[in-house]
């Protein structure tokens, strides 16, 4: 069976697995790192939302052979300070603002949010509800002004 070595919350990990197998399966069932939801499996509800070199992307739609050694994948557990345990501030703007209902989608929402206000600050602006529109994540519960709320307080914190 091939072996895969990238970067997963900054550890270096090598896993054994097919070169078709989507890399939520691989985080999910061989790593045990379960905050990347399953919701649809073809990168439309966003529930699986983590980080690769910085940057949103869905894991259901990306085979693990796609992902080279070189790659940081960071998912919602590599969020909060590795040291102090601190909540990123996105994680604690969700807590504040009482976003949660069902929680399913939250790990995923909080890093699409992540990624959106970084690329923002990147680019030297503020965000604007523009900004908040091409978040497309999905939320079964509606809790969609709460989530806005919250991006924008973490926002003037991160």
């Amino acid at each position: 069976m091939p072996q895969h070595t990238f970067t997963v919350n900054g550890e270096q990990v090598t896993v054994d697995a097919e070169d078709n197998v989507r890399l939520l399966w691989v985080l999910r069932d061989l790593l045990g790192i379960t905050g990347p939801k399953y919701g649809c499996g073809i990168n439309v509800c966003k529930a699986c939302t983590s980080h690769i070199n910085g940057k949103a992307f869905n894991p259901c739609a990306v085979p693990v052979s796609k992902i080279k050694t070189s790659d940081e994948i960071t998912t919602i557990e590599g969020v909060a300070d590795p040291d102090t345990g601190e909540l990123h501030p996105m994680q604690q703007a969700w807590l504040e603002r009482d976003v949660s209902q069902c929680g399913y989608c939250q790990p995923g929402q909080i890093m699409a949010a992540i990624a959106k206000v970084r690329k923002v600050k990147a680019e030297g602006r503020e965000l604007s509800d523009a900004d908040l529109d091409e978040i497309r994540n999905i939320c079964r519960c509606g809790t969609y002004s709460r989530i806005r709320e919250a991006i924008r307080s973490a926002a003037e914190k991160m």
